[in-house]
């Protein structure tokens, strides 16, 4: 049996690549701190940014969404991102778990999941998952709004794998959807956006689980969180093209009292 080498080197954690929505935030962040914007202006609106910085119109809006948590702008519907404050000496770019991370990693996770449930599920279980899917149905009918029967359907999927890993990171991936300042803002502003669970995606999957077919609840769930992301860059898209408007007919305003004198 070999020993292990004395005063080994330590191997030392890689961090992971900077993200394009980072960069920018930071960069933005930057602009702020050397006075480039005061408090009260108006950043450039979304297409210039994403021209400017080479990159796409949601890194924009999350990296948007990163200085919003931070308060230090304010994005307006209909208006565009607003310095709210500035900078400290003490403070830094800091990040969290973006709402797009997070669907990014339940697409991949919960997919598996409810393939690996298909095997396991029983019968009680199927018919819990039917009552939710109306009790979904019932919330989204409700002022506001509420997610209560959502999470509830997805954990007893996740329940059903029989595999308390996959259970845990799954409720650990609920747990961030509430957390994170950043994927409470994006939900936020999709509630705002009248963006609710689809009640026939849910179907869809209840469907393929009750059909034992794995790979049909595999395609389901994936299906199910695809959506779920179009959904959300919807909301942010939303808002970027209601402030174009609102700056269209501004500077339409405009020309036109200039035509009058």
């Amino acid at each position: 049996m070999a020993r292990p080498r004395k005063n080994a080197p330590a191997i030392e954690a890689v961090p992971p690549p900077e993200r394009l929505y980072q960069k920018l935030a930071k960069d933005l962040f930057s602009d702020l701190v050397a006075g480039r914007y005061a408090v009260g202006d108006r950043l450039p609106a979304e297409r210039e940014l994403s021209v400017q910085y080479n990159v796409s119109r949601p890194a924009v809006r999350e990296a948007m969404i990163a200085l919003e948590v931070q308060g230090l702008i304010e994005v307006r519907i209909g208006s565009g991102a607003y310095v709210r404050k500035l900078p400290g000496e003490t403070d830094a770019p800091g990040f969290t778990v973006t709402a797009f991370e997070l669907m990014e990693a339940r697409l991949l996770i919960e997919g598996e999941a409810a393939a690996l449930a298909a095997v396991h599920i029983r019968e009680d279980e199927l018919d819990e998952l039917e009552r939710l899917v109306a009790e979904i149905e019932r919330e989204n009918l409700m002022p506001g709004g509420s997610t209560h029967a959502d999470q509830a359907f997805h954990m007893l999927i996740a329940t059903a794998t029989r595999n308390a890993v996959i259970r845990n990171q799954i409720e650990e991936m609920w747990r961030l959807r509430s957390t994170s300042p950043n994927c409470a803002l994006l939900l936020e502003k999709a509630r705002t956006a009248n963006v609710q669970p689809v009640v026939e995606e849910h179907k869809a999957v209840l469907d393929a689980l009750r059909a034992r077919d794995p790979a049909a609840a595999r395609a389901a769930m994936r299906g199910h969180m695809s959506a779920v992301i179009n959904h959300l860059l919807f909301a942010t898209e939303e808002e970027a093209i209601e402030a174009a408007r609102r700056n269209v007919a501004s500077t339409r305003e405009r020309y036109a009292r200039a035509a009058q004198l």
